[in-house]
């Protein structure tokens, strides 16, 4: 089956504000969470990147900077000009329709808290202060390690934690 080769975040956040419902506008926050856990599950799931850019370990959680660039100021993104849903291939948007289904229903706030939970960014945060600017990227090796190595008992957690809101 193909995998699909990486395409662009802009075209992963593009299919994601696709499948938004026009009521509920997503935050350009929420929607940097979406678009890393994303990357972090094509990563387990598919062995490859779904998408090229470098996802950075910003303060308030991962962003990958080129998507925050286009919508810097905003806060409620509608749309994703570069993006183009159509680049990517079944497999890639099954498994980002996989991550919404897991995660799309919780306010940024709650995906930036996980983040801030999990090994990859605290890692790529080491020696930086709570909230002290950092460009540091978090790396797919640890990203691939931490999620594929406590797939089923982290899944278990979180789905505890997301029971409680």
């Amino acid at each position: 089956m193909d995998k699909g080769k990486p395409v662009s975040v802009f075209d992963v956040a593009a299919y994601i504000l696709g499948k938004q419902p026009k009521k509920q506008p997503i935050t350009a926050w929420k929607l940097q969470k979406l678009v890393y856990y994303c990357q972090a599950w094509s990563l387990v799931w598919d062995e490859q990147p779904l998408f090229k850019e470098k996802i950075l370990a910003w303060a308030n959680g991962p962003v990958v900077k080129q998507l925050y660039a286009e919508h810097q100021g905003l806060f409620h993104v509608k749309e994703c000009a570069q993006g183009n849903p159509h680049n990517l291939s079944k497999k890639q948007k099954a498994n980002i329709d996989e991550v919404l289904g897991f995660y799309g229903d919780k306010t940024g706030q709650f995906l930036s808290d996980l983040t801030h939970m999990e090994q990859p960014w605290i890692l790529a945060r080491t020696g930086l202060q709570p909230g002290e600017p950092g460009e540091t990227e978090i790396s797919l090796a640890s990203m691939l390690e931490f999620y594929a190595g406590v797939q089923s008992s982290y899944q278990a957690k979180v789905n505890n934690l997301f029971s409680r809101d």
